[in-house]
């Protein structure tokens, strides 16, 4: 329904022109004639609801469709099934149900989320997982968990266990960074930037950034699109920059680059990645500073220097093994090791993207995320690099099950999002984004008011991490980071269930490094061997 709404955008106030003129024509009339109470009196009712729908600030929606908004509102209250229906699709169609939005949206406004009438799956169902509790649960005084990121470096960052993923200035409207931020500022997490480098609207808060470096350098180019290290240093020294992330690939479109055309790079887009504004703005599908493992982590060391010793690492979405392994050696032969690596899932989002991508390139978030986590362990490395993970994270279980697998921390993209207000429609890559959170038409923003959304991105974070703590304490643990594969059991017959640990791939630790690969999972003993520090290429 927003969606058609929304090729009328420019006949918004239609209806609230009609409610006005309806009450004009009606005071007009009981004047004249003395008739005409009924149109009188209803139109100033619905005139009186079109003013207050454009000043208030607490729904999106409202603020940018005066009177005819409220039918969204109207069938959810009749009957919340009908919003899903009517207004944001069946779920084949969006790329998260409807009981994850409505937990966002409840969590982000500050609800209870509790649910009468027990669990809402199916218990029998194949694929459905829980954690086991103890009988002795422990009590957390906190849900502020925390991990420390670079420890050998000269500025380690403390981070929190759930942060804002990677998201664009220019992919998302000034309305929102701003929002974001302020939200992460208020409770102490962080705000990954996104490779749109750091914009003005970053800064206004003051919040925790995690600065990503993508293969346009924005933020730190050259006027040929190269590296520019003075650039990079003035940006990673600022005290707001807290880590900086090297972006190799994202789980929604790896390896394929992008173009944002000349047209939308207006001048704040231009400021914040050092272009020339309405040129075409070209995101390479491959790195120049770089090309190969050795020489990749050379930059690594380069950037970490740059930034006065803050922590650095990489961001992937898990492609060919044995580039990952090349990766790894290449972290073995210079003695040079990231401080942290975000796997991002191919199940994560972006704003535009072929559908092939979307759906068939890159592996998901469990696959990737165990291949780093067990390659680390298996050449002794683990404890060196921090790891994160992304892909449609939500709940605190999300969180738990994730870091049971192997991940230090979690980000999360369109959780936030949601917490902004997005409802789904569809439309970021047209820029007629309903709620103003993915459109840089300053009319469409003014929907999103920052102050109220910077406080449901708060919300959204605190109810999260206190469902993290609540179910910590269930399984009898004092930290998230002790969460290990057997805590969490899945259904995969209709009888029999087994623990995560007797399903997914365990790395002896430094089992790699021993050289018999005959007990390792059959990745190791396919691409491991051919896997070379100096070339991304596997040897034949």
């Amino acid at each position: 329904m927003l969606d058609r709404l929304n090729r009328f955008y420019p006949l918004r106030f239609v209806v609230f022109g009609l409610c006005v003129a309806a009450a004009l024509l009606g005071l007009l009339a009981v004047v004249i004639g003395g008739v005409g109470w009924a149109v009188l009196v209803l139109g100033l009712l619905l005139s009186g609801v079109g003013l207050y729908d454009l000043v208030q600030d607490k729904r999106s929606i409202l603020r940018n469709y005066p009177v005819i908004g409220h039918m969204r509102y109207m069938l959810e209250f009749i009957r919340p099934e009908m919003r899903q229906y009517f207004i944001e699709g069946d779920n084949d169609s969006t790329p998260f149900s409807r009981s994850q939005r409505s937990l966002v949206y409840q969590r982000a406004k500050g609800e209870p989320d509790k649910r009468p009438f027990g669990t809402q799956l199916d218990v029998q169902a194949q694929g459905y997982e829980w954690i086991n509790h103890s009988v002795a649960p422990t009590h957390l005084e906190s849900h502020d968990f925390r991990v420390l990121i670079g420890a050998g470096t000269a500025q380690p960052y403390k981070a929190c266990v759930f942060n804002i993923s990677a998201m664009s200035f220019g992919a998302l409207s000034a309305n929102a960074i701003l929002a974001l931020n302020h939200g992460a500022k208020k409770g102490q997490f962080a705000h990954d930037t996104g490779e749109g480098s750091i914009s003005r609207h970053h800064r206004v808060h003051g919040g925790d950034l995690i600065w990503e470096i993508g293969s346009g350098y924005f933020g730190c180019r050259q006027d040929d699109g190269s590296f520019d290290a003075d650039k990079f240093a003035t940006n990673a020294c600022d005290p707001q920059v807290k880590m900086i992330e090297l972006k190799l690939s994202q789980g929604a479109k790896p390896g394929h680059g992008g173009v944002l055309p000349g047209p939308k790079v207006t001048p704040e887009i231009a400021e914040a990645r050092g272009v020339p504004v309405g040129v075409d703005c070209v995101s390479p599908a491959a790195h120049s500073a770089f090309s190969t493992p050795i020489e990749m982590m050379q930059f690594i060391a380069r950037l970490r220097n740059l930034s006065g010793g803050k922590p650095t690492g990489f961001k992937l979405c898990i492609g060919h093994p044995w580039e990952w392994f090349a990766m790894v050696k290449a972290m073995l032969h210079t003695g040079i090791t990231p401080d942290f690596i975000v796997v991002d899932g191919a199940e994560g989002g972006t704003g535009a993207a072929p559908l092939e991508f979307t759906d068939h390139v890159g592996a998901p978030l469990q696959e990737g995320l165990l291949l780093v986590h067990n390659t680390l362990k298996g050449v002794g490395l683990r404890s060196q690099v921090k790891i994160g993970c992304a892909g449609k994270v939500v709940s605190g279980f999300d969180m738990a099950r994730l870091m049971a697998l192997g991940a230090d921390w979690c980000n999360s993209a369109r959780g936030f999002m949601f917490a902004l207000g997005c409802i789904q429609a569809q439309t970021c890559h047209s820029g007629n984004c309903p709620t103003g959170v993915t459109t840089q038409d300053p009319v469409r923003q003014r929907a999103l008011v920052v102050s109220d959304k910077a406080e449901r991105v708060y919300m959204f974070h605190q109810y999260t991490l206190h469902a993290l703590k609540e179910l910590v304490q269930a399984a009898g643990l004092e930290h998230p980071g002790k969460l290990r594969a057997h805590h969490i059991v899945r259904r995969v017959e209709n009888n029999e269930v087994r623990l995560l640990s007797d399903l997914v791939t365990q790395m002896p630790s430094g089992a790699l490094l021993q050289g018999d690969l005959s007990g390792l999972h059959g990745v190791f003993q396919r691409y491991w061997d051919p896997a070379r520090a100096d070339t991304f290429r596997m040897r034949v």
